[in-house]
């Protein structure tokens, strides 16, 4: 008979996913962790080296979902504005999932130092984003690409801060609504 439950490492991701993200990173102990995962101390030590190890795990995950979610919503588009504002469309979903409490890299990186790997996961999600942002304004043809996704990233922060800060229900629509009109005035070569 084969066992359905989920492996230590696989239950304290999931218990560092739920308590990390509602209670935050620098908050909840290690101790909290592997009880709500019900695993042994030795769980933890077997499948991560400490604590900074299952924060980073719990980081790249978030990292991971965040990525699949916007392919998602990108998925069987071929014109690159269309998967520009679809950016936005996987930020509407995230934003109204049930428990949103806004950026989980922004949250950890709060009160981390300076090269934590709370810092180089908040690093990596943003370069990935300004990455791909200025990719599909080059493929779009903006004359000024980079221009384009500065402020279309600036957009996502600003609808991501008022969604947690100010649980304002309209924040990404309107950011999405201004993203178009700044896809829309942008002098393109195509």
């Amino acid at each position: 008979m084969v066992s359905t439950r989920p492996s230590a490492r696989q239950r304290l991701l999931e218990a560092a996913d739920r308590l990390f993200y509602s209670e935050g990173v620098h908050t909840v102990g290690i101790d909290k962790v592997i009880k709500e995962a019900g695993v042994a101390k030795g769980s933890l030590f077997y499948n991560f080296s400490g604590k900074d190890d299952l924060v980073a795990a719990y980081l790249e995950g978030r990292d991971q979902r965040r990525r699949d979610r916007i392919a998602r919503h990108q998925q069987g588009l071929k014109d690159p504005i269309e998967k520009l504002l679809a950016i936005f469309d996987a930020l509407n979903e995230a934003v109204a999932a049930p428990g949103y409490r806004g950026c989980a890299f922004a949250n950890a990186n709060a009160e981390a130092l300076p090269g934590s790997v709370e810092a180089k996961a908040l690093r990596t999600f943003r370069d990935w984003l300004a990455d791909t942002l200025l990719a599909l304004g080059k493929e779009a043809g903006f004359t000024d690409a980079a221009d384009v996704a500065a402020r279309l990233g600036l957009l996502y922060d600003g609808a991501v801060a008022n969604s947690q800060l100010d649980t304002h229900p309209d924040a990404v629509r309107l950011a999405k609504e201004l993203a178009s009109m700044v896809l829309n005035s942008s002098p393109r070569t195509t």
